[in-house]
């Protein structure tokens, strides 16, 4: 099974390498080569950029899947189909739940659920314009590749190598012990995904050459904001108390309104009948732990930081 990973080096893309590697895939890699470059030396490599259209190192070469981790904009899926043609066998698209309308869905939603309008072009990607652009993508794979498009649409994914910080904020925080401001509600649901079951899905999908929409989410049973808390207060060996401010104090990561809830609480039956396992949130979040521990902790891009925390804190009482 030869897969070509457009990226690769980074979170998802380097679960995904792993998972294809341990099942004795040969792999190739397509990246700027600026980072990951001690990683997976037995994968190929070729350089090219996205950014500015390089696919020149892709004008050669077969394989039996492509996995594209890295394109969020329609014209980064057709200068990759461009240049392949069919020299790929099957086309893997990695999308996002954010190709859903995020409002007006019931909980168990599944791959049929209406998707938003799709944009073929943003000047930036935000919460407006990012689903709406893996919209746009997926409509162009599908349309280039018929029958031999696989699309998938993860969750919010977790696990070790994440550079988001935003479920890292929380993990963190938890492990820490004591009064934990959340500017929301604790009953809120989260449906993360380990990254390594989202890398084993798709490596399955291609061994199992088959075509259609997954949802990479992790169970309908919902894992809530207030669970990974005290899931990761209760690893440290911590004890936690949540404490309840104004959620427009300040805006948490991943924190939504409550109309917002039932889009993270999709169905995954689909994936799961195709092999998508479920590891228990306790190892996942173990794992983030030892990973971020084993890299020294450093400063969070996301949540709040100490002094914002207290302020809030205090004001409570």
């Amino acid at each position: 099974m030869r897969i070509l990973v457009l990226g690769g080096t980074s979170f998802i893309g380097r679960a995904i390498v792993s998972d294809a590697l341990r099942h004795e895939a040969e792999v190739t890699l397509f990246s700027r080569g600026k980072t990951g470059t001690d990683l997976f030396p037995e994968a190929a490599r070729l350089i090219g950029d996205r950014d500015n259209g390089d696919y020149q190192a892709l004008e050669r070469g077969e394989w039996d899947a492509v996995v594209d981790v890295s394109a969020y904009q329609s014209r980064e899926v057709n200068g990759a189909m461009d240049v392949l043609g069919d020299r790929v066998g099957r086309y893997v698209f990695i999308s996002s739940h954010a190709v859903y309308l995020r409002t007006g869905v019931a909980p168990g939603s599944d791959e049929s659920t209406p998707r938003r309008e799709p944009l073929r072009a943003a000047d930036q990607l935000d919460n407006e314009t990012y689903g709406r652009c893996k919209v746009a993508c997926e409509d162009d794979v599908v349309a280039r590749y018929g029958d031999r498009a696989t699309i998938v649409r993860p969750g919010k994914v977790a696990g070790p190598y994440d550079p988001s910080d935003t479920v890292l904020y929380w993990v963190r925080r938890g492990a820490r012990g004591g009064r934990v401001a959340l500017p929301g509600s604790a009953d809120q649901p989260i449906q993360l995904i380990d990254s390594r079951d989202l890398a084993r899905l798709v490596v399955q999908l291609i061994a199992d050459d088959r075509s259609g929409a997954f949802n990479a989410v992790g169970p309908l049973e919902p894992i809530t904001i207030g669970g990974v808390i005290r899931t990761a207060a209760e690893i440290a060996g911590q004890d936690v108390e949540i404490v309840p401010v104004p959620a427009d104090a300040v805006q948490g990561p991943l924190l939504l309104p409550e109309e917002e809830w039932p889009s993270r609480q999709r169905s995954s039956a689909k994936a799961r009948s195709a092999g998508m396992p479920a590891t228990p949130l306790p190892v996942t979040i173990a794992d983030v732990l030892a990973w971020d521990r084993h890299r020294g902790e450093p400063p969070l891009q996301a949540g709040l930081s100490a002094e914002e925390e207290a302020a809030l804190l205090g004001r409570q009482g």
